[in-house]
């Protein structure tokens, strides 16, 4: 066991791989929930589906993609197969697929439109891929069923470009033959890393943390290192490319703390294990007319938003087309108004060509000006100084701003364990400033937003007030 010291050094030196920061920088990007549940009016397929039954007489894969960028995302997830077993592309693994459906005389491709469509509009494109097949008669049938799925992973993983994250649903429930299936996440896990290396692996997978609600909730501290055992829970260890070790029953952590000194004291192996946030526009996962009042209103989203992209976490938003193909004009207009939204409340960086000073610097190379600029390999670095490490932000004059945006260099590991931010008042007898607390918190992260009430400001302090080595800021930004 190490001691707390060592410990914290230990955590210090976790860093995320070139993947995982991709992935972080997609930051938000949609679900479509899309396949025969569209047109059974299900959440989850029999598997006993006529293929007949999926029939979007107006699919237009484009028009998702215009309605995702303008609502600000920067990639789309596909569910290729559900739990029903239905394939939305012609899969040489079974005939529950479009290929056996009048849609388009059986010659369709929803995955290749889909994945076209992101090309053309500048998205990133993902798959998502149930192992539960309630179809599949090999379901249940060990390496059997798990050469049937390889098939599958492998025809998409091949056959639509480069993908920045493959999906897995951890659903397990029974097959055609009453019997369950043992996944063997391992081969799935090698056969992606194989095909493509930059996909990100998320839902039950090794790269990238489910947040643990459907709710968009987020923790207030969303640690991006935290115990290995948070993987181990529901995989094998060796998935994970790193040392595994079981964790004991008494060692559960707290749901809302994953990655606190405290958290994290007593882990034999930590990994970087940053949080994905996924919740519906909807109540639902797919698409079901009598939801069309339930779209969540433009305020909703942007609560999550922040809750999410602005805590350290990305957000998977669900958006499910309609029987017709489409993304459902209540839907849209709700995206479109999000989208314009989120321009507005980032219309122009106040910090940008601003002054900044530090109480610290490593060397000249990581001075306090490069954390504005906007180039992800310049940064400030503290060096050895950890604690109570100051930065000020000079606008040159007064704004009115509301939010401040941060973001530590996560290339060199998530150091910050505690921050707060000061606004300048007048000057005192001294002759010094006298500042006034806006906010403050524990992670940073990837990033954080900082919101309160609309202030007039000049000047902008940043405290880091505690760190588990050092501490970096690759931005600060003001609105």
């Amino acid at each position: 066991m190490r001691g707390k010291q060592e410990q914290i050094a230990y955590a210090a030196s976790i860093v995320p791989s070139a993947r995982q920061i991709s992935w972080q920088q997609t930051e938000f990007y949609a679900f479509i929930h899309f396949g025969v549940n569209t047109f059974t009016d299900s959440e989850w397929g029999s598997g006993h589906e006529d293929p007949n039954v999926f029939n979007p007489t107006k699919l237009d894969c484009r028009q998702w993609a215009r309605v995702l960028r303008s609502a600000g995302m920067r990639g789309m997830v596909l569910t290729a197969k559900h739990h029903d077993g239905f394939c939305l592309w012609p899969t040489k693994t079974t005939a529950h697929s479009v290929a056996s459906c009048r849609w388009m005389q059986g010659a369709g491709d929803v995955v290749r439109e889909a994945a076209d469509a992101c090309k053309a509009y500048g998205l990133k494109f993902g798959i998502y891929l149930s192992p539960w097949d309630r179809n599949a008669s090999c379901y249940g049938q060990g390496k059997l069923y798990d050469d049937f799925y390889m098939t599958q992973l492998r025809e998409l993983c091949e056959n639509y470009g480069d993908l920045f994250c493959v999906w897995f649903d951890g659903a397990c429930g029974e097959g055609p033959n009453g019997k369950k299936q043992r996944y063997d996440w391992r081969r799935y896990y090698d056969l992606v890393r194989e095909l493509q290396p930059n996909a990100a692996i998320s839902g039950r997978g090794p790269d990238v943390r489910w947040c643990g609600n459907e709710a968009g909730i987020c923790r207030s501290s969303e640690w991006s290192v935290v115990p290995e055992w948070h993987i181990g829970q529901h995989q094998f260890s060796e998935l994970n490319e790193q040392n595994h070790k079981k964790i004991p029953n008494q060692l559960q952590p707290s749901y809302w703390d994953l990655g606190s000194r405290r958290a994290i004291a007593r882990a034999e192996e930590l990994i970087w294990y940053p949080a994905e946030v996924d919740v519906s526009i909807r109540d639902g996962w797919f698409y079901h007319e009598k939801q069309d009042w339930t779209v969540k209103p433009l305020q909703k989203l942007r609560d999550i938003y922040y809750a999410s992209v602005g805590a350290n976490a990305a957000l998977l938003l669900n958006i499910p087309p309609t029987k017709e193909g489409l993304i459902h004009p209540r839907d849209t207009e709700t995206l479109v108004a999000f989208g314009a939204q989120l321009k507005i409340d980032f219309k122009e960086d106040l910090a940008q060509d601003s002054r900044v000073t530090a109480s610290c610097r490593r060397d000249d190379l990581h001075a306090a000006p490069m954390c504005l600029d906007r180039n992800p390999d310049r940064f400030w670095h503290s060096g050895d100084l950890t604690d109570k490490a100051e930065l000020i932000l000079d606008l040159g004059d007064d704004y009115d701003i509301n939010k401040i945006v941060l973001q530590e260099h996560i290339a060199t590991g998530q150091q910050i364990e505690r921050f707060s931010l000061w606004m300048d008042q007048n000057l005192n007898a001294e002759g010094k400033f006298k500042w006034k607390r806006l906010a403050g918190g524990t992670v940073i992260g990837y990033k954080r937003v900082c919101m309160f009430s609309e202030r007039r400001m000049r000047r902008v302090k940043l405290v880091v007030e505690k760190t588990r080595g050092f501490a970096t800021l690759q931005s600060f930004q003001a609105y």
